[in-house]
């Protein structure tokens, strides 16, 4: 994409125009940005995919009654406390899952935070007096994601290693983080489209390829 400047020049009284295309600045994605952003994200959505099994198809109370009705036809029945305890062992392993890509994002998310001070992608400051106001909502947004990750990783990390007294309550407030990725990763999706068909056409290309 280019822009022009005009310029006159008088000469033998007749005004010559010169048309000077100039080729814009276009940003650029580095391997490590590419790589950072993308393994982050599909940490996240292998994350979403265990907690919706959890809740839904593989939800302990639901696979508790599947596993009464089966045992009721040998005859054998169990307390609701013995069947929500056997759902839970079998849902186990797909959990375990949850807990490795949780450590794998820690892992990431301590990355993401130090690149930073070695002028590698670097968070738009909000409070930037040169930043539109659109520039200005994106940097808070990020800002606010990347918070409230830490959050979610931090009471998940406790809630594995810390002491047990606390786990109610950790798992209370890392049960929250459902209310901030899904909106996150509409706003974003959005955002991203939006720029692709306005003023950023290519973006979504340079982010694949840079």
């Amino acid at each position: 994409m280019a822009f022009h400047t005009m310029t006159h020049i008088i000469k033998n009284g007749r005004t010559e125009v010169y048309i000077c295309f100039k080729k814009m600045k276009t940003r650029k994605f580095t391997v490590a940005f590419r790589l950072m952003h993308f393994t982050i994200a599909l940490c996240i959505v292998c994350l979403l995919i265990t907690i919706f099994l959890r809740m839904n198809w593989m939800n302990k109370d639901q696979m508790a009654g599947i596993i009464d009705a089966n045992l009721k036809t040998l005859n054998i029945s169990l307390t609701q406390d013995q069947l929500v305890k056997m759902a839970k062992q079998i849902r186990k392993p797909m959990w375990d899952w949850h807990i490795y890509i949780g450590y794998v994002l820690i892992g990431l998310y301590s990355v993401r935070m130090i690149l930073p001070f070695f002028r590698q992608m670097e968070f738009r400051n909000p409070f930037s007096i040169t930043a539109t106001l659109k520039e200005k909502i994106q940097a808070w947004i990020y800002i606010l994601f990347y918070f409230f990750l830490g959050i979610t990783l931090l009471t998940g990390l406790l809630i594995e290693v810390g002491p047990k007294s606390f786990k109610a309550s950790l798992e209370s407030v890392h049960e929250l983080s459902l209310y901030y990725l899904i909106p996150f990763i509409v706003l974003h999706f959005g955002g991203v489209l939006l720029a692709e068909l306005s003023t950023q056409k290519g973006i979504i290309s340079k982010m694949v390829s840079g």
